[in-house]
């Protein structure tokens, strides 16, 4: 779990947190700096093949890894929700725009 699990971990602090659940079906992957930017990753095409086989439907990419998606066979994207963001607070918008804070 290196730098490109940064956007992951944030998330899962802030679900914990907030009580608030991600939503479901969602894989993420982006180093994240101290002013919120999401920098590239490496290995695109092993992340989404594992993210499919897994059932995942969405995926959030840093936006600098678009070209590298874009150049995946189609049978690799097919069926995927895909997300490019460059800010953290698209990755918050996009895990928990739909939640309601559930109560105990």
């Amino acid at each position: 779990d290196g730098p490109s699990a940064g956007c992951t971990m944030i998330t899962s602090l802030l679900s914990l947190a907030m009580n608030r659940p991600v939503i479901k079906d969602l894989a993420m992957t982006g180093e994240v700096t101290l002013t919120r930017k999401i920098l590239p990753i490496g290995g695109v095409k092993e992340k989404t093949i594992a993210a499919k086989r897994n059932g995942v439907k969405t995926i959030i990419f840093p936006a600098a890894n678009r070209r590298d998606f874009d150049e995946l066979s189609s049978n690799v994207k097919d069926g995927l929700d895909v997300h490019f963001v460059d800010d953290y607070r698209q990755i918050y918008n996009l895990a928990f725009g739909e939640h309601k804070v559930e109560e105990n």
